[in-house]
This record gives structure tokens, sequence and C-alpha cells, in this order.
């Protein structure tokens, strides 16, 4: 009898200690999948999250895109406006040069710069030739100066300090010269301005302007000038 009771409890001891492991092993296993089921949310919030963070880069590197094409398409824009603009004030600066050159060539605007001094007086006078006019400075004498220095490039020329124009008249009138109007006695000083070694170079050639001059009598003299100031005429 004492066997059996012994296996009794015996019997009883190992289904209470099989229940309370089943349940152990039982309450564990759910606890291993709430664990796993709240690792499983948790991985996919941070995907849904990481997801989010990708489209909103790639969003914005899209955006970013478009802004530098149109930022390209804006700077070749104001390029090619910066080229017309720059083309414009050529084309003004050009008109403007020309204005000038226009103004000075007319008289109405003082010159200075390099050039040459020209000076003719009246020959000395020899009692036996019987016209005294063979010894004076006439206008051919003063044309023939003048235009060869306009032929040499001279930009601008005056006469005793008068300055010529394309519309300029010499007429002479015994002992003296009228320049558009204004008499001017011996000696006639005429200058130019322009390159000095050009200028003088062709007055001085053989058989030229200088030649001619001193062959009619004319007392011919010729100065390079460093700088020359012509005033622009009264009135202009």
């Amino acid at each position: 009898m004492n066997k059996i009771k012994v296996r009794g409890k015996h019997f009883i001891l190992s289904l209470v200690c099989l229940v309370l492991g089943f349940m152990v092993a039982f309450s564990f296993h759910l606890t291993q999948i709430k664990h796993q089921n709240e690792k499983r949310n948790l991985s996919g919030t941070q995907y849904e999250k990481t997801l989010g963070l990708r489209n909103q880069l790639i969003a914005q590197e899209e955006t970013n895109r478009k802004l530098q094409k149109e930022l390209n398409q804006t700077q070749e824009k104001v390029l090619k406006n910066e080229k017309s603009l720059s083309k414009e004030t050529q084309v003004f600066l050009n008109l403007a040069q020309d204005a000038e050159k226009y103004r000075m060539f007319l008289g109405k605007v003082k010159v200075k710069g390099k050039g040459v001094k020209v000076t003719l007086s009246d020959g000395a006078y020899d009692p036996k030739e019987d016209n005294v006019n063979n010894y004076l400075v006439h206008e051919q004498h003063v044309f023939k100066v003048v235009n060869e220095l306009y032929i040499s490039g001279a930009a601008a020329i005056a006469i005793n300090g008068q300055r010529l124009t394309s519309h300029s008249y010499i007429v002479c009138n015994g002992p003296v010269i009228t320049v558009d109007g204004v008499p001017y006695p011996a000696p006639f000083v005429i200058t130019a301005i322009g390159n000095p070694e050009v200028l003088s170079s062709s007055l001085n050639l053989t058989g030229g302007v200088k030649d001619q001059l001193v062959n009619d009598n004319v007392v011919f003299t010729l100065e390079t000038e460093d700088e020359l100031v012509l005033d622009p005429i009264l009135g202009s």
C-alpha cells in the first residue's frame, strides 16, 4: 500500500511539474512571438520611413535638375544679351568716334597733338627786279602747302591760328591773304596736326612743294612740334 501511495504522489508531482513546464514553455513562446511581432512592426515602420525619405530625396534631386536646367538657359540668355549689348556699345562708340572726327574736320572742337609748323615769308626784294610780286607770298603758295599736308594725312590745319574747313577759301589781296574773309599779313604760319615725320617728309621731297616755293623766292621754314593746339572756329 505504501508503495502505491508513493507512486501516486510521484505521479501527481510529475503531472504538476509537467503542467508547470508546459505553462512556462507556452509563456516563453508567446513572449517570443510578441517580441518578433514588435520587431517586425518596428522594422516595417523604419522601412516605411526610409522609403519616404528616399522618395523625398529623389523628388528633391529632380527639382534640382529642373532648376539647374532653368539656370543654364537663363545664363545663355544673359550671355546672348551681353553680346548684343556689347555689339551695340561698339556701334555707338564707333558713331561717337566718327562724330568727333567730323566735328574736328569741321573745326568745331579744339584739337591737340603732334605735327608741323610751316612758315612762309616774303623773299628779300631785289631792286633790279621790276615786279615786286615776284617776292611776295601768294595764295597759290599757301594752297600748295595746305593741299600737300592734307594729302599726307593731316587731321587739322590752321593758317595764322585760324582753322580751315572743307568750306574754307583763301584769297590774295596785295600784301595780305584773306582766309574765310579774315585778312592776314605775311609771314603766314601754317600749323598742321598729324604724323610729323610723314608731313615733313612729304614737304621736303625733291622737286616737291618746298623746292617749288623756294624757286618762287618764298622763304620756307619747316619745324616739327611735339604738341600743337588748334582752337575751334569762332562761333562754331
